[in-house]
């Protein structure tokens, strides 16, 4: 198997430097991992340092909360892509979710998708299922492929438990093929990585990347 295609090379610590930025930018390039996670600050620093490289550049949206508005989520969706960014990593109105405000969450959503696909790229909604019961996950699983999502995310990293081998199986019992997975937070090593593709990750977020394809 070969991991490093499954990896976004990701560093979103609120303090990260260009400096640490290049660094991973130049890992990913050296070892083939299939892209890099940075904060939208540096989307365009990031850029820069892998123009002519394969590696994807991706960014997060309304990270780590996702209760910022929606129209400020489309804008920063639409920057991150002029910048650069092929993918944007976009968390969900946990607050509207939690209200049952499902005309809110599917507009939200809606608008995320319509916006990167406008511009021919990616989308993962990042759900933060360590918040969520079952049924609000198979209620938002619903609605994000309603919208056509590219990637369903586990979580943020950042606000409790990260992934879950259970988180991971649900999600894949719910999207099938019609999405992928993301498995992210709290990943650090090879097994753990083949553990959550063999339950149905296509991609994994870590900041411990290298130490995975090591």
């Amino acid at each position: 198997m070969n991991l490093a295609s499954y990896i976004d090379h990701t560093i979103l610590k609120p303090d990260c430097t260009a400096k640490e930025i290049k660094k991973i930018c130049d890992e990913a390039a050296q070892y083939g991992f299939y892209a890099v996670c940075v904060p939208p600050f540096y989307v365009k620093y990031a850029a820069s340092v892998l123009e002519g490289k394969p590696v994807k550049i991706a960014t997060v949206i309304g990270f780590p909360m996702g209760y910022t508005t929606t129209p400020s989520k489309v804008e920063e969706i639409k920057r991150a892509i002029d910048e650069g960014a092929d993918e944007v990593d976009a968390v969900v109105n946990i607050c509207a979710v939690k209200d049952g405000n499902w005309n809110f969450v599917a507009n939200d959503v809606d608008s995320m998708c319509t916006a990167v696909h406008m511009k021919g790229k990616s989308i993962k909604i990042i759900l933060e299922t360590a918040l969520l019961t079952e049924k609000e996950i198979t209620k938002l699983c619903e609605i994000v492929l309603h919208s056509g999502v590219d990637f369903v995310k586990t979580s943020t990293g950042f606000n409790g438990q990260g992934a879950t081998l259970e988180a991971v199986k649900l999600l894949k019992s719910l999207v099938g093929d019609k999405a992928k997975i993301k498995a992210s937070g709290g990943i650090r090593t090879r097994l753990e990585a083949e553990r959550f593709i063999e339950a149905g990750a296509s991609r994994i977020g870590s900041s411990s990347g290298i130490a995975i394809v090591s």
